[in-house]
Parts: structure tokens; sequence; C-alpha cells
């Protein structure tokens, strides 16, 4: 039995032992001299446990652990996403790290030790389960959040993160005891039949909105946003990335698995709960972004407004729902890869730049990355025939399909609202003045790389979106039972 159970969750073993035989091995031979090969072994290892992940998908579902943790198509599409996306963002931000003294050992180890965390998030079928391998994400983000030690405005984020995070856990834990208290059990699977045997009870309801709220907080959702500004401007910048991919597909899948696993049976009462929060995300990040000039400030009312995309497939309480929010969130972290590679080399004289006015008539003295630029932020801004625009689609005819015709008016206004931060950078690429000091010219061949590649993924992606959208309707089906 015990074997059985460890076979299940084989890969996040690897994955926890490698990071902490590594962290032992680096503390008592070279310490920091190790950071760029651990930054490379670390990525080659979250790629390797991807395909291996993705390749044993045969639609079965295993549990372990008496429930507490549940491998099925769902959990294994949003831990290919995860590994992936926090590989990519580990050889992107590299080059970055070293040229600042941030890239100590520690660094990727702790990215491992998160993406554990997040496969363990993932596939939770109890809520003792949930609550652990969130806390070993969020513990992780603590401390990369402040790496930047001299950095007033990193020690910053990395406080009011733990601080605003610490809460976001104790309405989570509160949550938990209201709905074990009167369901009885922590287990997903017994927490759906007491909501399934008959009306949900004022004390379960309150569980579920604590529940909803502490889950609000980790995908930066509105009315628990308000970290993630200066989170993001804080922290090293391939941080901010990690921050802005990887954690959010976690979140997100967890928010699904929760409210299909454990609350399926009272999809009418969350539905209305989420659709609020999908709505005031939307239009809060659309409106709140015009006034940025710090482009890390930008793209963190960005990814709220996106969150808020996002959560209206939740809403929809279907399948297509689940379906449709996997498909956005892949999308998402695409795009989000490759703007954070350009925003990776804004430089200037070998510092970074973080101003959009540096932007100004870009295009001249680097036509390709001002190009790839474009397609990036007209696929954010969702603007047809690029892959950003299907991600939108899908989730308005999922809200559509489930009744919520006013929610998926609402998504269309606030995209067109918050297209107008994309198009201005854009703008300012292509016809904005001469800038007396312009960027850097070059950069890092990697991080022309995945600005490339993701920028193709959003054109050449429109025939068949490479096969997400089936991947992620089986995942969809095996959740949504």
């Amino acid at each position: 039995m015990i074997q059985a159970d460890l076979n299940v969750i084989l890969p996040e073993i690897l994955l926890a032992v490698f990071a902490m035989l590594a962290l032992v091995g680096a503390a008592y031979t070279d310490k920091d001299k190790l950071g760029p090969m651990l930054v490379w072994a670390t990525s080659g290892l979250l790629i390797a446990l991807a395909i291996w992940i993705g390749a044993s998908g045969d639609g079965s579902t295993r549990v372990a652990f008496n429930g507490l943790f549940v491998d099925d198509g769902f959990s294994r599409f949003a831990k290919v996403v995860i590994l992936l996306s926090a590989a990519a963002v580990l050889m992107m931000g590299q080059d970055y790290m070293a040229r600042r003294g941030l890239l100590r050992f520690e660094y990727p180890l702790l990215v491992a030790l998160s993406a554990v965390g997040m496969m363990m998030m993932v596939s939770a079928g109890d809520l003792m389960s949930l609550y652990m391998g969130l806390e070993l994400q969020s513990l992780a983000l603590y401390v990369v959040a402040s790496l930047r030690r001299d950095s007033v405005k990193s020690t910053e984020a990395g406080l009011k993160y733990f601080v605003l995070g610490s809460l976001s856990s104790g309405l989570l834990l509160y949550g938990a005891s209201l709905t074990y208290g009167y369901a009885g059990t922590t287990l997903f699977s017994g927490i759906i039949q007491t909501v399934s045997a008959g009306e949900l009870s004022v004390g379960l309801l309150f569980g579920l909105v604590f529940l909803i709220s502490g889950l609000a907080f980790k995908v930066s959702a509105v009315p628990f946003h308000m970290w993630t500004p200066d989170v993001y401007e804080g922290a090293p910048t391939p941080v901010t990335a990690f921050f802005a991919t990887a954690p959010k597909v976690a979140a997100m899948a967890l928010f699904a698995r929760l409210l299909h696993d454990a609350f399926g049976g009272a999809a009418a009462e969350w539905g209305q709960v989420v659709a609020l929060i999908s709505v005031l995300s939307m239009f809060l990040g659309a409106f709140a972004a015009i006034g940025q000039r710090n482009i890390k400030r930008l793209m963190a009312y960005s990814s709220i407004a996106h969150m808020g995309f996002a959560l209206m497939g939740l809403a929809a309480g279907s399948e297509l729902g689940v379906q449709a929010m996997l498909i956005y969130m892949t999308i998402y972290v695409t795009m989000n890869i490759g703007t954070f590679a350009f925003i990776l080399s804004m430089e200037r004289d070998g510092a970074p730049v973080t101003d959009i006015t540096a932007l100004n008539m870009y295009s001249k003295k680097e036509p390709g990355r001002a190009l790839a630029m474009l397609v990036l932020l007209f696929s954010l801004a969702g603007v047809p025939p690029l892959v950003g625009f299907f991600g939108k689609l899908y989730v308005l005819r999922a809200a559509y399909d489930a009744g919520l015709a006013w929610l998926a008016v609402a998504g269309v206004v606030a995209s067109v609202i918050g297209s107008f931060y994309y198009l201005r950078i854009v703008y300012l690429m292509y016809f904005g003045d001469d800038a007396d000091e312009g960027l850097d010219a070059g950069g890092s061949p990697v991080l022309w790389g995945f600005l490339m590649a993701s920028a193709f993924v959003m054109v050449a992606g429109v025939v068949n979106l490479f096969g997400i959208e089936g991947a992620a309707a089986a995942a969809a089906a095996t959740l949504v039972r």
C-alpha cells in the first residue's frame, strides 16, 4: 500500500529530494559559485519531470494516502504548465541575477521547493494537503521576493507579501475549520457528499466563503489584490516573472479543485461569489493600470485583470468553464514569459529600466524585438486573430452558456478598456518621441529566444493551439464528473 502511494507521488519526491540534497551540498562546498550550475540543473529536472508527467497521462485517476493526494488528468495538465513555466523563468533570469550578484545557490532551490508545493496544491484531495501545498509554495515565495537584501523596496515587498499572505492563510484555515466542523471530514470526497445530501448549511457556506477569500489572495483577485503591485515592483524582475506565471496556475487549479471536488453540489452558491470577484478584478485591473508608468506595476494590474477573466471560466461552474480556464491560464503564462523576457532585456548602460517612456521609438533600434513585443501586447489585449483573443473567447463562451450573459458583456467591456495601456506601449515603441537616451541594444540570446518563441506561439498557435484544447478538455472531464 505504501509502495503504491509513493509511486503516485514519485515526481514530487524526486524534486524535493533533489532540492534538499543540493541545498546541503552547496552549503558545504562552493555555495554561490554553484548558482549558475544549479539553475540549469534545476531547469533540466523541471523539464524532465514535465515530460514524464505529460507522457504518463493515460486518462486514469490514482489516489494516494487515503484520498489526501489525487493524480488525475486535471492535476497532470496543471503540473506540466507549472513545471515548464518555472523552468523557463529560471533560464530567463539566470544572466540577470548573476550580473547583479543575486544568483545565490538558494534561489533555484527555493523555486524548486515552491514547485513541489504547487504540485501538491493541484493534487490536493483534502483540506490538510491543500494547506500543506499552499504553505510550502508561499514560504519559498516570501523568501525569493526579498532576495535583494540591499534594496528597501525588495525588503518591503517580501515583508508585505509575508504579512498579507499570513492573513490570507488565516482566512483559509478558519474556512477549513468551519468546513470540517459542519461536514465532519476534511476529505473533498466527504465534503461533497455532505453538500450534495441536502441544503447547504450556513456554517458550510461561511466556510466556503473564507476558503474562497484565502485562495482569492493567491490569485491576486479583488479585493485581495493589494499586495500585487508593490511586490511585483519591489522583487527582482525574474522573481516577478515567476510570481506572474507558475503560482497563478497552481492557485487557479487549486481553486477549481476545491470548488468542484469539494463543493460541486453548491455551484449555484459559489458561482455568484466567484462571478462578483471576477468582474471586480477585470475592471480594477483595467482602470488601475491606465495611470501606471512602471512596466512591472502595469503588469501587476494586468495580472489582476487576467485573473478576473480566468475566474469567469470557474464562475460558469461547468466542464466547459474548467476547460476554458485551463486554456486561458496556459495562454496567459506563455504571453507573460515572452513579455517578461522583453522586460528583462530593458537596460540602459547595464542598469535595469522599468519606465515605459524609455521605449520611445524602440522600433528604430530593435525592430525585431519591437515586433515580437507588439504581437505579445496585442495578444494580452485580446486582439484577433492572436491566441490571446481565443483565450478570452473561450471564457466568454463558457460564461454565456452558463447563463451569465451579464458577466460575458462585462468581460468584453473590461477588455476594451484594458487594451488602452497595452496599445500605449505599442504607440511609444513605434510613434513616440525620439528618446535622448535609448535602451541598450543586443541583450541575452536566451531572452531573445524566449521572446521570439512566445510571439511565434501567439501567431502560429491559432491553427490548433498546439493541442492544448484537447488536453484541457480531457483534464476538465476528469475534474467535473
